[in-house]
């Protein structure tokens, strides 16, 4: 009984793994956009060898797998920021800023995201930015686990609660990095990391 009820424990947290982890529908829609191909669905049905029904079955709509493949890439690029900022940051210097710049400064030069913003400007924005999306909600996790190690290993006092201080560094992000874009712009990354250490140190810019 013992090891039946084992069993069967295992196979909830493969398959919780298994869940947790992209598909070969979502990596490969991140590869596409990576590589600035628009995403179209009857292209990846036949590379993947599926039908256009069995796609849309499995992935629900183009705009949700819009929004999962570019959290793939976004995730792909906290961690790179992250490790980046840690191989360099002198003693003392805080996490958030850094990471937030190196963050910035990926985003900023993201061939695949910028055409994307060019080709589809108001489905990109709106699966980016969306609060009860994929992206933006991980990014604002993110964020604020950042704060929240200043906080305990260097003291940092917030001017307002980790979560909310996470959220506008979040907006202030993408109002710099795709509004630009929108508007025909040189995103302008060196005003938002300056605006971002000034609100995370609370200090004038």
């Amino acid at each position: 009984m013992a090891t039946a009820s084992l069993t069967r424990s295992r196979r909830r947290r493969r398959a919780a793994a298994a869940d947790a982890r992209p598909d070969r529908y979502v990596l490969l829609a991140a590869r596409w956009i990576h590589e600035g191909r628009r995403l179209d669905m009857q292209g990846l049905a036949d590379e993947l060898g599926v039908s256009r029904a069995t796609l849309f079955r499995h992935v629900g709509s183009r705009e949700a797998l819009l929004g999962k493949a570019l959290w793939v890439l976004t995730s792909c690029s906290l961690e790179a920021a992250s490790a980046a900022w840690e191989a360099e940051r002198p003693p003392g210097e805080l996490h958030t800023p850094g990471t937030g710049r190196r963050i910035n400064a990926i985003v900023s030069q993201s061939k695949g995201l910028r055409r994307l913003l060019d080709d589809e400007p108001a489905l990109t924005l709106r699966v980016l930015t969306d609060p009860l999306g994929p992206v933006q909600p991980g990014v604002v996790t993110f964020v604020e686990s950042l704060l929240r190690r200043d906080i305990a290993e260097f003291g940092l006092v917030t001017i307002i609660e980790p979560n909310a201080l996470a959220y506008a560094l979040v907006r202030l992000s993408e109002s710099f990095l795709y509004a630009d874009v929108l508007a025909a712009r040189k995103p302008d990354v060196s005003t938002a990391n300056r605006l971002q250490q000034a609100l995370i140190e609370a200090v004038v810019p």
